[in-house]
């Protein structure tokens, strides 16, 4: 892990064997926040400059093994209204949809991140490549969607209690990344799952409860 600044770092991961269909989603790296038009056109550009090294970058034989991935995770203020929106192709069905409502829109044109890429890519010899919607669309990919059921000690101030128990509603609890109310900047999986083993030791053991229930009569 390599700290970029007091909120910014990167990492190598890899995905694992049998991920090669992310080949099909790549494109070469853009810097820069142009307008999308002249992004595709540098995009476009690489291939032409650079049409072999493209070609491999496509159909190396390993995708998963003779690739790495840099993940550029940042923490900054933001939050989500979700909503529910009605479709001109599906009037009837309302699907669910999110709406900016407070901090700066993310965005997958981030310097410091191409700065990172670049630097190892020129190390090892490689190709700094993108997923397609990052080029085309300015928009980030991420696989740690949190928050939307954060604790809080009312109902006013959050979804669940600091035992996970959704407020108003016994027997009902969330575990899973959703009771997560900011984003840590790292993965979040072991997180998720130090949450999840507190909640289910503070849940009682129904055969425990039992006999101590049996032990009272019999008293």
């Amino acid at each position: 892990m390599l700290s970029i600044d007091e909120r910014s770092h990167g990492e190598v991961v890899r995905y694992g064997a049998g991920s090669g269909v992310f080949r099909l989603l790549l494109s070469p790296h853009v810097r820069g926040t142009a307008p999308a038009a002249v992004r595709v056109l540098r995009a476009a550009y690489t291939y032409l400059r650079r049409p072999l090294r493209m070609l491999r970058t496509h159909l190396v034989r390993d995708w998963a093994k003779q690739t790495i991935i840099v993940l550029f995770m940042r923490s900054a203020e933001g939050s989500l209204r979700l909503r529910l929106r009605r479709g001109l192709l599906a009037p009837l069905r309302p699907r669910l949809a999110s709406d900016l409502s407070g901090g700066r829109p993310p965005t997958a044109l981030i310097p410091e991140a191409g700065d990172l890429a670049d630097a190892i890519a020129a190390k090892i010899d490689g190709q700094t490549c993108a997923l397609v919607q990052e080029t085309v669309l300015g928009i980030p990919t991420t696989a740690h969607i949190l928050g939307g059921c954060p604790m809080g000690a009312t109902a006013d101030e959050g979804v669940i209690d600091a035992s996970h128990r959704v407020h108003g509603h016994p027997g009902l609890y969330v575990v899973d990344g959703s009771a997560v109310s900011a984003n840590p900047g790292v993965n979040p999986s072991l997180t998720i799952t130090a949450l999840a083993e507190r909640a289910m030791s503070l849940i009682p053991n129904r055969a425990a409860a039992a006999g101590q229930s049996e032990g009272r009569r019999d008293r």
